[in-house]
């Protein structure tokens, strides 16, 4: 059993005891905002908040700046997304789950291509690219701000940025030694899958006509 504990945690061993804690209380934030996001609840949003500050200060602390933006990204958006859940779209309904119209697949691709863009800006300052994982961080980070925009608007097509994010970010995460964050990756990846149908099932029933 211990060299399947070292091959899967032995990092931890080098690493503050601090960092340890605040990574195990960032994954259970980060998972149950997920989990809320997926049963449409707004506690996706504290939840995720306090997740990705802590991310913030550990990814700054070990140099991951790709990583770090994601969460500082995500944070921002939190805000947005906050805004938008909680808006009513008439006197007893807020903003229902929809899909992507004409103008946000093109503002979707403008942001992708702008995150590329300013990530490789960002690397290329402070030169990062000195690892494989750079090129793969530029990326997921794209893929992701794509993602949590959508889902900020209450897109449904946010869940297929995430699933395809988080299959990346599984053994992406495990190559950097952040194990326990991997694991959260594998949850997310699943959680996403669940959430797609779930969001499915509510555009459908939104879609539906009102019998009179």
């Amino acid at each position: 059993m211990q060299p399947i504990f070292d091959f899967f945690f032995g990092q931890y061993y080098e690493y503050p005891t601090l960092f340890i804690y605040l990574e195990v209380i960032a994954v259970i934030f980060g998972f149950l905002s997920v989990w809320y996001s997926k049963q449409e609840n707004i506690l996706v949003y504290p939840t995720g908040i306090i997740s990705t500050l802590i991310f913030v200060y550990l990814l700054w602390q070990w140099e991951l700046l790709g990583d770090m933006m994601i969460n500082a990204y995500y944070f921002a958006m939190s805000i947005y997304g906050w805004y938008i859940w909680t808006r009513k779209v008439d006197a007893t309904h807020f903003t229902p789950v929809t899909k992507m119209n004409k103008k946000e697949h093109v503002w979707s691709i403008l942001i992708f291509v702008a995150t590329l863009l300013f990530v490789f800006g960002v690397y290329e300052y402070f030169e990062k690219w000195n690892n494989w994982t750079a090129y793969i961080d530029t990326i997921t980070t794209a893929i992701f701000f794509v993602g949590m925009w959508l889902m900020a608007r209450k897109k449904i097509e946010n869940w297929i940025f995430w699933i395809v994010g988080d299959i990346i970010s599984v053994p992406l995460y495990f190559y950097k030694g952040l194990t326990l964050t991997s694991f959260q990756y594998l949850l997310f990846t699943i959680i996403a899958v669940f959430g797609y149908f779930a969001w499915k099932k509510s555009l459908n029933k939104n879609l539906q006509p009102v019998l009179k």
